[in-house]
């Protein structure tokens, strides 16, 4: 059971999600206040990508307006990431089981998944940013397949294939960003 100190502690709730505790994400309440927290997250996982992405891009001597334009589509990317991959959660698991929680009621669980992705900064360190950033995304999918596992009610294995569906798709995206951005500072 969720105490009301993890409720109210940013830092104890990113513990828990990132330890991939089953019952903190069952027990997480829809509530104003922990929707918040889990936007927190998935906010700060966007600011530290573009964080790492603010590095890499001032080292290729990024213009300001192209910096400016690559970290608003970074942002945006991460939490429409988010959003997205919740939702074909929500509609595959209403398509899977006749009672489910609403699309409301995954953000919150999905939400805490993403505090891997708070350590996305950590990318910029030579010759490890991508196998960082493939961890990093294999932890969230691990942690999101245990937010929907609890949250949904269902087994292990259908959790996994739920969440693999929308995953690829995201991961493609985030790719497809990354390549836009480089084009726009090389002027290809």
């Amino acid at each position: 059971m969720i105490s009301e100190d993890s409720k109210g502690s940013l830092g104890t709730t990113l513990w828990k999600a990132l330890s991939l505790e089953g019952n903190f994400y069952e027990n997480a309440p829809n509530t104003p206040k922990t929707h918040r927290i889990a936007l927190t997250i998935v906010m700060l996982a966007a600011l530290s990508h573009m964080l790492g992405s603010t590095i890499i891009l001032l080292i290729n001597r990024a213009t300001p307006p192209i910096l400016v334009l690559a970290l608003l589509i970074d942002g945006i990317s991460v939490v429409g990431g988010y959003y997205f991959w919740t939702l074909s959660i929500w509609k595959i698991g209403q398509w899977l089981k006749e009672i489910d929680p609403t699309y409301g009621d995954l953000l919150i669980p999905i939400g805490f998944a993403y505090a891997p992705q708070a350590l996305n900064f950590l990318t910029v360190i030579p010759l490890l940013g991508r196998s960082i950033e493939l961890v990093l995304a294999v932890w969230s999918l691990l942690a999101v397949i245990v937010a929907v596992r609890q949250g949904l009610d269902i087994s292990t294995n259908r959790a996994a294939l739920i969440c693999l569906v929308g995953w690829p798709l995201v991961q493609v995206a985030i790719g497809l960003v990354q390549v836009f951005e480089q084009r726009l500072v090389t002027g290809i």
